[in-house]
């Protein structure tokens, strides 16, 4: 049984695993995954690339192109370490990935699938048609994300308001 308050580390590992193989059955590759669930689970602000590949035991290469495929898609941020050359990397805060909604990836979607509409003629072919109903559906996707993703900043205000300084 479980205390309270106390940190399983082997528990913390299948929990890593876990993680990155639900993210990869969603579409994030294996080791990018990973890398963002050790980020999640870190007790310290950040981690050094040298700290995650000890950590998840894999190659410092494995690591590098993970972090750099999460920085490029938002999901983690590279700061450098205070009085040292090499950079840690943190999981991104919501404001970061609520603003990739806001930037409107999935409008981007819509508008690449509008290509395919105007491509094979319009909507009334049975091509055109199915093509069109994905656009709507990006464009729909984007407006109630957008909307989420406001209500979402302002339940996380709340809360950090709301949370005791320490």
């Amino acid at each position: 049984m479980q205390l309270a308050g106390h940190r399983d580390e082997e528990a913390v590992r299948r929990f890593v695993e876990h993680f990155a193989l639900t993210f990869s059955d969603m579409g994030v590759p294996r080791m990018p995954a990973r890398v963002l669930a050790a980020l999640m689970v870190a007790e310290q602000p950040g981690m050094t690339a040298a700290q995650i590949s000890e950590w998840l035991r894999v190659s410092p290469a494995a690591v590098s192109g993970a972090v750099r495929y999460l920085i490029h898609v938002g999901m983690a941020v590279r700061e450098p370490a205070p009085g040292s050359r090499r950079d840690l990397y943190k999981a991104a805060e919501s404001s970061t990935y609520t603003s990739m909604i806001r930037s409107g990836i999935y409008r981007r979607f819509a508008d690449m699938v509008h290509e395919g509409v105007e491509a094979v003629g319009d909507e009334t072919s049975p091509a055109g048609a199915r093509l069109a109903e994905m656009r709507d559906f990006f464009l729909f996707v984007q407006d109630e994300m957008s909307a989420a993703a406001d209500r979402w900043e302002k339940i996380r205000a709340e809360r950090q308001r709301r949370q005791p300084e320490g």
